[in-house]
C-alpha cells in the first residue's frame, strides 16, 4: 500500500488538542496522548492512532467514558492499592495506578496495584516501561470486552487479556513482551479491515468452529457477537490452545477478583440494549531489582541470556533470530524521522476529525 507519514511532532499536537477539545485535562491529555503515541513509535499500529476515533472520541462523545479522571484509592496496604478508576481515561489511570506501584516498589521492593472501573488503556509495555525506567521489573494485565472463545468453545467470553512483561537489560533497548492472550486482537483485524486485507486462517471463527479471513465481516461477526478470536496456540488443542485460554483466565481473574470488579460477559458495553461503560479492570506489578540483587548485575546477566538466544543457531532460510522488545526498537529507529504511516482511509478520517472538532489548522498534514 502507498502512505502518507505523519511527522510525531504533529500527530503529539493534534492528538493532545483533540482530547483537550473532548474535555480531557491538559496534564491527562497530555499522558493519554503519550500512551497513543508510544504504540506507532513501537510499530504496534493497531493501538495507536488508528483508534483515536472508534475507541476514545466516540467513547467520550458517547458519555460511557469520563473526560476527567477521578483515580479514587479504596484500599490500600504498604505494598498494595486497590483503585476505582470511574470510568476516566484509561491511560490515565494506568498511569497513576503503575506510578503508585513503583512508590511502593522504592519502599517495600515490590508494590501491586489492582484497578476496576476503568475503561481501554492502550498499549500495556507502556506502563511495564515506566517501572523498566526505574530500574525495576513491570508486569501488568487488562481484562477487555469478550472476543475470545475458550478452549472447544465458539463463543466470545473472554477479552484479548494481555499479559505483558518488561524487564531492564544492559542493552540499547530493554525486554518487552507484550502480546494479547489471544491469536491476535481485535485492533489488528479493524488495521486489516481498514487497508482491505485478508485474514489469516485460524484468527477468527464462526459459531459453527469455521475459520473466517475476511477482516471486514470479521469485526462485524465480532461486534454482533457472531465470531470470536481464537486463544493464543489456536484452535483446539493440537497446537496448544488450552495454554492460551489459561493465561488469559489468569489475566481474567487478577484484573476483576482482587478488586472486585467486572469479568467476562459484564464487559460487554451494553446493558438493557444501551451502551454502557465498560468497567474494565486491571493489575499493575512493580519489582525492584536492587531489593534482589546489583542492578548492573542483573541487567548485564539478562543481557548475557538474550544475547546468546539471538546467537543461537538459526533455522535454515531464517535471516536472524529475535529477543522481546528488539523490533519494537527498531521500528522506532526507522520511524523517529519518518513519523507514523497513515493509509488512504486513515487520512480521510483525520480530515473528518480535523473539520467536526474545529482543527482546520491540521488539514494540510492529513491530505
Amino acid at each position: 500500500m502507498n502512505y502518507k507519514y505523519v511527522s510525531f511532532d504533529i500527530l503529539e499536537q493534534f492528538v493532545r488538542e483533540i482530547f483537550i477539545r473532548s474535555g480531557v485535562p491538559a496534564d491527562d491529555a497530555a499522558i493519554a496522548t503519550d500512551v497513543l503515541l508510544q504504540a506507532d513509535k513501537f510499530g504496534i499500529d493497531s493501538h495507536g492512532v488508528n483508534r483515536l476515533k472508534l475507541i476514545y472520541l466516540d467513547r467520550l462523545k458517547e458519555g460511557i467514558q469520563n473526560p476527567v479522571t477521578n483515580f479514587e484509592i479504596v484500599r490500600e496496604g504498604p505494598t498494595t492499592a486497590v483503585a476505582d478508576g470511574n470510568h476516566g481515561m484509561g491511560q490515565v489511570i494506568g498511569y497513576r495506578a503503575m506510578e503508585l506501584a513503583i512508590e511502593k516498589a522504592k519502599k517495600y521492593g515490590m508494590g501491586m496495584v489492582a484497578v476496576r472501573n476503568s475503561t481501554h488503556y492502550g498499549i500495556a509495555g507502556y506502563y511495564s516501561l515506566m517501572a523498566v525506567k526505574q530500574n525495576m521489573i513491570g508486569i501488568t494485565g487488562t481484562n477487555a470486552r469478550p472476543s475470545t472463545a475458550p478452549t472447544f468453545g465458539v463463543e466470545n467470553m473472554l477479552g484479548t487479556n494481555p499479559l505483558t512483561f518488561g524487564i531492564p537489560t544492559d542493552e540499547d533497548f530493554p525486554f518487552l513482551l507484550d502480546c494479547a492472550t489471544s491469536v491476535t486482537q481485535r485492533g489488528k483485524i479493524e488495521l486489516y479491515a481498514r487497508e482491505d486485507k485478508e485474514m489469516p486462517a485460524g484468527w477468527v471463527i464462526d459459531d459453527t468452529g469455521g475459520t473466517k479471513t475476511d477482516a471486514k465481516a470479521a469485526v462485524s461477526d465480532l461486534i454482533a457477537g457472531r465470531a470470536a478470536l481464537t486463544p493464543l496456540g489456536g484452535i483446539g488443542e493440537e497446537t496448544a490452545g488450552y495454554k492460551g485460554y489459561g493465561y488469559s483466565t489468569v489475566v481474567e481473574i487478577l484484573s476483576s477478583a482482587l478488586q472486585q470488579g467486572s469479568y467476562l460477559k459484564m464487559l460487554l458495553g451494553f446493558r438493557d440494549g444501551k451502551k454502557v461503560p465498560y468497567s474494565l479492570g486491571h493489575f499493575f506489578i512493580a519489582i525492584d531489582v536492587s531489593a534482589f540483587t546489583d542492578p548492573a548485575d542483573f541487567k548485564k546477566t539478562t543481557g548475557n541470556i538474550l544475547r546468546e538466544l539471538r546467537n543461537s543457531k538459526k533455522m535454515p532460510g531464517a535471516e536472524r533470530i529475535y529477543t522481546a522488545g528488539e523490533k519494537e526498537y527498531y521500528h522506532w529507529l526507522e520511524r523517529k524521522d519518518k513519523g507514523v504511516p497513515f493509509s488512504a482511509d486513515l487520512l480521510r478520517e483525520f480530515r473528518d476529525l480535523c473539520t467536526s472538532y474545529g482543527m482546520d489548522k491540521y488539514l494540510s498534514y492529513f491530505i
